[in-house]
């Protein structure tokens, strides 16, 4: 699960951040790539020079170029808390996790702002009114690409008022994992399958396409196989097909390629290994070509579930429909 933060200047956001890090919360803020482009350029880090950098840096590469990277370094196993959300455009990168959930942190303008004299940085305003007006120029720009606080904060998923104790704050964040813990991100067999099979293809050594197929018999893996030459043959990468190796149109000469397909290893294994596949259902990231249809028919596969239509799928599919094997579009 990924918990993302937004909120105005002085609203605890940092001590939310740092319960959830007590929760075992691995911490990015998208304030760090500022940091570190401010670094790059030699200059003192102030709130002035981050909130420049910052608008300077989605006016070249988005509005969402700090999600954006955030995303690149995120494992899909692991629990993150995002900091410094401050634009609609950040919010709708992170929302492409469906693991991903918006806490706006907020409280009176009053009481943040005695947190912040409370901190007493030089650069920080001096006054309620000061404060309330610089605020307001921060985070009501009319720049898509610039910070908009004010809009952001009205894409939070859950809202903190952190008005109290620090307590208080931390019995509202814990009670809102709690409910959101409850909430059923995990994949379904289809993609779980599809998805191992997508990691399998990365095995792969051919050159022209890399596709995987994964058999499956009362929900567990039995087999996997991906493309490639024989095998204690040279790699299709290495020279080994000299078919892929010409770069040729995609769907001619096949009769001269030197790669065994996906389908056809996962079953050849099965058999290698004396492993039964009859009634059990092939995942491949591709829809199998005529070949592996008919070695698909003849192994007593019940089902095959495919990602993306093979060329000439067809005649292959219609084989399939008329030996009585499913098959699905996933």
């Amino acid at each position: 699960m990924i918990i993302g933060l937004t909120g105005p200047n002085g609203a605890g956001k940092g001590e939310a951040a740092n319960i959830l890090k007590e929760a075992g919360y691995i911490y990015h803020s998208l304030s760090d790539a500022i940091r570190d482009e401010v670094i790059k350029q030699g200059e003192q880090i102030t709130r002035d020079k981050l909130i420049e950098t910052g608008n300077r840096l989605r006016q070249e590469g988005g509005p969402s170029v700090l999600a954006d990277l955030i995303l690149t370094k995120l494992d899909p196993e692991k629990n993150y808390v995002i900091d410094s959300i401050r634009n609609p455009a950040e919010v709708q990168a992170l929302k492409r996790r469906i693991d991903f959930y918006l806490i706006k942190v907020d409280a009176a303008a009053p009481i943040r702002f005695e947190r912040i004299k409370n901190r007493n940085r030089e650069n920080d305003p001096k006054t309620l009114d000061d404060f309330i007006r610089i605020e307001k120029l921060e985070s009501e720009s009319n720049d898509p690409r610039n910070q908009q606080v004010t809009q952001t904060m009205k894409l939070a998923d859950r809202e903190v008022p952190n008005d109290t104790t620090l307590g208080d704050l931390k019995e509202k964040v814990l009670n809102i994992l709690r409910e959101l813990s409850k909430k059923n991100s995990r994949p379904g067999w289809d993609e779980y399958f599809m998805g191992i099979a997508k990691v399998a293809a990365l095995r792969s050594n051919c050159i022209k396409r890399k596709v995987a197929a994964v058999i499956v018999k009362d929900k567990r893996i039995i087999a996997t196989g991906y493309n490639g030459t024989p095998r204690g043959l040279k790699n299709c990468n290495e020279g080994g097909c000299p078919r892929c190796h010409s770069f040729g149109a995609s769907g001619q000469n096949l009769g001269e390629c030197l790669c065994s397909h996906a389908e056809e290893n996962a079953i050849v294994q099965s058999a290698y290994h004396g492993v039964e596949i009859k009634d059990a259902t092939l995942y491949t990231t591709f829809s199998p070509c005529l070949m592996c249809t008919k070695m698909i028919i003849n192994s007593g596969l019940r089902e095959v579930v495919y990602n993306a239509a093979y060329p000439m799928a067809e005649l292959p599919l219609d084989l399939l429909k008329e030996a009585y094997v499913q098959t699905r579009k996933v």
